[in-house]
């Protein structure tokens, strides 16, 4: 799925597929941390569920305002107290599709805000 055209100095996602993304020109496997300025590739992580604040920690180091939890192809909830960490530290949450947070992160990162999408990206069964 192709999501964006738009040339930028930012990080942008410009294709999401069941276990890879093309941000910028490069595509990465797995799970991911974007923001419009770093990419944290690699991100060792499990399920949507059992997020933690710890497991959010590289995404918390970039200093966002915002983190757009992309939960994989379907939207899962992780622990409502994760929302309630993050506020505590002045960062808000939102949980969505991984495709979702691509397209919500190319928005908000095109409007020069500070966000980063903490992705969710496992390889199609079979």
């Amino acid at each position: 799925m192709q999501l964006s055209r738009e040339s930028t100095d930012s990080n942008l996602i410009h294709a999401w597929e069941a276990g890879r993304m093309l941000i910028g020109t490069q595509w990465l496997t797995g799970h991911v941390i974007v923001a419009p300025d770093s990419i944290v590739p690699d991100w060792t992580v499990g399920e949507a569920a059992p997020i933690a604040l710890e497991d959010l920690a590289p995404a918390i180091d970039l200093d966002p305002e915002i983190i757009l939890l992309g939960t994989g192809a379907e939207t899962a909830v992780p622990d409502i107290g994760l929302i309630a960490s993050l506020a505590k530290l002045g960062i808000g949450l939102e949980i969505m599709s991984t495709p979702a947070a691509c397209r919500t992160f190319n928005v908000l990162a095109s409007e020069h805000r500070r966000v980063v999408a903490a992705l969710l990206n496992p390889a199609a069964p079979g």
